[in-house]
């Protein structure tokens, strides 16, 4: 049986103390959950070490929205993947839709994200997608698979290392569109045989 993933963004709907209270509902509630499922969720900056404390007990792993690429300097406002790796968390998101449609991140900045957070010592993971444009363009498998090409490209993989992808339709994401099981299962299909004709040995140096 495949292993599940089931990872919940918070994004910045909870302030701090509505964080910990999900939280710890959610720790209370842990023993009810499959041991097939590896649970995440990805809490506010502010709230996470917090958050971690409750969840990461009980088996519920932690993980970053967003990182930055250099680990310390003169970088305002940024906190680097080195930094949420030392509060307690297991995952970070690289690539979300929100980060490159309203932040205007480039596929070269997911590329150097995946790189800190790898180095980090964090498990990413890679959202990719296209947006209502794209697929009414017919270009919904050429970006998937630019972003997917363009966040692996060149990099050294540390041995034994997991990579988490998450296809993420943004064109059915407040457009009144659905993304039915058979497309998103047909949309996976994709991703992993790119992925499968990717040069392993020059991609993934250990």
């Amino acid at each position: 049986m495949k292993k599940k993933y089931l990872f919940a963004n918070w994004k910045m709907y909870l302030d701090y103390d509505e964080s910990n209270i999900l939280a710890n509902a959610l720790a209370n509630e842990a023993k009810n959950f499959s041991g097939e499922i590896s649970l995440a969720v990805f809490p506010g900056a502010l709230s996470l070490y917090s958050a971690g404390q409750a969840l990461n007990d009980v088996g519920i792993g932690v993980g970053a929205q967003n990182v930055y690429w250099v680990d310390k300097g003169g970088y305002t406002g940024e906190t680097s993947a080195a930094m949420f790796k030392a509060a307690g968390c297991k995952y970070a998101l690289v690539g979300h839709s929100e980060r490159r449609h309203v932040f205007h991140e480039s596929n070269h900045d997911t590329r150097e994200k995946i790189e800190a957070v790898l180095a980090a010592g964090l498990i990413p993971v890679l959202c990719v997608g296209e947006t209502l444009n794209e697929r009414q363009e017919g270009k919904a498998e050429e970006i998937v698979e630019i972003q997917l090409r363009s966040a692996l490209h060149n990099l050294v993989w540390p041995e034994n290392r997991e990579l988490i992808i998450a296809y993420e339709p943004v064109w059915a994401i407040g457009t009144g569109e659905a993304c039915n099981a058979d497309e998103a299962e047909r949309m996976h299909g994709l991703i992993g045989k790119w992925f499968g004709s990717l040069s392993l040995p020059d991609l993934f140096e250990s």
